[in-house]
């Protein structure tokens, strides 16, 4: 095939969303809506094909139905990256997510490591990143005692910083924070603290998941140090931001026309500004801020025309 999966992403209402992806062109359903699965085949959350021969089918069917789009793969096997774009008007719980080994013993196909790339963040936003705690006794006292404040660690952000979250490490988005997000396809999180909010749609608080949250927690922390690498091709830099274990995350800032050459069975790629075209096998597809798209395996050669930034991802290998 090579013809590009053009995508179309389901949102997903949260009390700590807002109004920022309209910005991205998705018509919010209401004003809170918090999150837009925008390249997703996870059971609780589908990104629908809008172009082409397999227009109306979902990525889900997709990766079940035609392997072969994909390179192959084991039946059975889950499509193993999932990304959104969050917009946290509020803060989000002080969560976080397991391995790979605890999520197969708990139902899941796959634990949860992520990553941030921050969009936009108003004045004095913050992240929750990490913890002080020495000991898993001292972070779960610390909880349980309501003391999380004392081991919670925070980081100032700003557009353009770059955030890598492995499982076991105790995070959350912070109020005023628009991240695209890219993680492993696993929807499974243990909260630590959700601030004491009250679900308006059941009038109560949400579940706290403590002794599981504290059991997966890396302790001590043993947060990242990240070094992006940056290529400069005709029309284009690339900048490499993380190469990691499940996905490696590039972001491309295109001026002009580049063109660029697949070296991975599929990737992913999501425009986050500016606009332009994607060009394919002497086809052009508009691209616009929020446009999302898969390039499957029989796609090699494409270039990328306009002025316009992506972020793009893949499996690492």
């Amino acid at each position: 095939m090579t013809e590009p999966l053009l995508l179309q992403a389901e949102l997903h209402e949260k009390m700590w969303g807002g109004t920022a992806l309209a910005d991205f062109g998705f018509d919010l359903p209401s004003d809170h809506t918090g999150e837009a699965w925008v390249i997703a085949a996870h059971q609780n959350g589908q990104s629908t094909v809008i172009n082409g021969e397999f227009a109306g089918q979902t990525l889900g069917e997709l990766w079940e139905k035609q392997p072969e789009l994909f390179g192959g793969h084991v039946a059975g096997e889950a499509f193993p990256l999932l990304i959104k774009i969050l917009d946290a008007n509020d803060d989000l719980s002080i969560q976080v997510h397991p391995d790979d080994a605890y999520a197969r013993t708990h139902g899941d196909n796959y634990g949860k490591t992520e990553s941030w790339y921050i969009l936009s963040a108003q004045p004095g936003a913050k992240l929750y990143y990490g913890h002080s705690a020495q000991t898993r006794e001292e972070l779960a006292e610390a909880v349980k005692n309501g003391h999380i404040d004392d081991v919670l660690k925070t980081v100032d952000v700003h557009a353009g910083d770059f955030f890598y979250v492995p499982a076991g490490t105790l995070h959350a988005l912070g109020a005023g924070v628009l991240a695209l997000e890219t993680q492993q396809s696993s929807d499974l999180t243990y909260r630590f603290y959700d601030f004491d909010r009250v679900d308006a749609t059941t009038g109560q608080t949400r579940d706290l998941q403590i002794d599981q949250a504290v059991e997966v927690t890396t302790v001590p922390d043993d947060l990242p140090k990240l070094s992006p690498k940056i290529t400069e091709e005709t029309n284009a830099k690339i900048t490499q931001l993380v190469a990691a274990q499940y996905f490696t995350v590039n972001k491309l800032d295109i001026t002009g026309h580049a063109t660029f050459t697949k070296t991975q069975p599929y990737t992913l790629q999501t425009v986050i500004d500016g606009a332009g075209e994607l060009q394919v096998d002497n086809q052009s597809y508009t691209l616009k801020k929020g446009t999302s798209f898969l390039l499957p395996v029989g796609i090699s050669d494409y270039a990328l025309v306009g002025d316009l930034t992506l972020i793009q991802s893949f499996v690492t290998e």
